[in-house]
């Protein structure tokens, strides 16, 4: 497949154009649901990267996102360049809709290989600035939408003999970070305890369960989540974020993508329970 990396100008990311490493088929024949799909603005984000990345090294992908607009779009670029995959709209702190998800993946594909849970929202604020309804949403949508999507996928894994599951959490989890986001980081926390445990009891079923921890990433989603916060002001914030990472730059979501790549791809088959961070060292200097 002719495939693509992320251009940048400024702080504008960019569809991709063109291939920056060889593909190589660790995920080939396999089925992966990437929840978040889309992007909650133009360019690439992290879980829209996953999509193609997945799709691009030889997995059919069904695409998951509350906009499907978002995940229209995703699924152009991934058919663009051959790919295989379908949209499917959903609520994945719903219930029903975690349920009719597992369903009809397995109704188009057969099975459920891979499930990367990537849907997040962040809303800023600390103890007295948080309300109760920010907080329930934000465990709705960050924690919550991860257990019951896994209830729904781990029984067909599990009747196939195994899978491979990449939770989205954030280094916010294990660190506090100059803009504060409470019930953010407390829900992404949450992530890491409940990719542990779900590992350690499906060890012996082949079920591998990791977590992701981005540090600082130059997204659609960060510009959408934490511009107000930097007073409206973009490129303050985006030269703010930089000079934080050791570095000297942020991420991107290829970064996040080809982590996860790894976790859900054979050469990761003795590592489950892992929480791994991809900072550029962020981490290690705070």
């Amino acid at each position: 497949m002719a495939a693509g990396n992320c251009q940048q100008t400024g702080h504008n990311i960019q569809p991709p154009q063109t291939k920056d490493e060889p593909m190589q088929g660790r995920v080939a024949g396999r089925v992966a649901i990437v929840t978040g799909s889309g992007s909650v603005g133009p360019g690439i984000g992290n879980g829209r990267a996953s999509a193609i990345t997945y799709a691009r090294e030889g997995a059919r992908v069904m695409l998951v996102d509350l906009d499907l607009a978002a995940a229209q779009a995703t699924e152009a670029m991934i058919r663009d360049e051959g790919g295989d995959c379908f949209c499917f709209e959903a609520d994945v702190s719903d219930a029903g809709d975690c349920g009719r998800i597992a369903r009809e993946c397995v109704a188009r594909y057969g099975r459920i290989d891979i499930l990367h849970n990537n849907v997040g929202i962040e809303i800023p604020g600390g103890l007295t600035e948080t309300t109760a309804e920010d907080w329930d949403r934000t465990m709705a949508v960050n924690l919550k939408s991860i257990f019951l999507l896994c209830k729904e996928v781990v029984p067909y894994m599990e009747e196939q003999g195994g899978g491979a599951i990449v939770n989205i959490s954030s280094i916010n989890a294990i660190r506090t970070l100059p803009a504060l986001s409470l019930a953010y980081a407390v829900s992404k926390a949450g992530i890491i305890a409940f990719t542990r445990d779900v590992a350690v009891e499906y060890a012996d079923r082949g079920i591998r369960v990791n977590a992701v921890l981005p540090g600082m990433m130059a997204t659609p989603f960060v510009v959408g989540a934490l511009t107000e916060a930097y007073g409206g002001d973009v490129e303050a914030m985006m030269a703010r974020r930089d000079k934080l990472c050791p570095m000297g730059r942020q991420g991107d979501g290829w970064d996040v993508a080809r982590l996860s790549l790894f976790l859900a791809s054979d050469e990761a088959s003795y590592i489950t329970g892992a929480a791994m961070v991809v900072d550029g060292a962020q981490t290690a200097r705070i």
